[in-house]
């Protein structure tokens, strides 16, 4: 089951909106493999991906709540935190058992879910603020 990107999670800032799309391709590769039977190798991937996605993503968003001194900024950084747990869990799982069923299915469950969730509320949010401001 793929996720899809639409219109209606564009933030209106398009390095963050592209990030986002970028993230869905990734996910969307994982469920593909996932369907494919080939979801175990492919878990190192996003997981290797996420790594890299979180700090350079998550450092964009906060670099604008900053800028425009956004007042939900450290809620919405404790959002990203709570994220970088979950994700850590999930690496050091990998780390410590490799790939399997189970992480396929907790990675799925733990990235899809939040990531449309954080979207579709925490970071439209942002983007309705940044709109009057950029």
């Amino acid at each position: 089951m793929a996720i899809e990107w639409n219109d209606s999670l564009s933030v209106g800032i398009e390095e963050i909106d592209n990030q986002h799309k970028e993230l869905f391709r990734r996910i969307n590769n994982l469920l593909d493999a996932c369907n494919e039977g080939k979801g175990k190798q492919a878990v190192g991937d996003i997981i290797n991906f996420l790594g890299e996605y979180v700090v350079t993503h998550f450092a964009a968003e906060e670099a604008y709540m900053r800028k425009y001194a956004y007042p939900e900024y450290e809620a919405h950084k404790a959002m990203h935190q709570g994220f970088i747990q979950s994700f850590g869990q999930l690496k050091s799982k990998f780390d410590s058992e490799g790939p399997g069923i189970q992480l396929v299915l907790q990675t799925n469950r733990v990235v899809v879910d939040w990531l449309i969730n954080h979207i579709s509320k925490v970071d439209k949010k942002l983007g309705e603020f940044l709109s009057n401001k950029i």
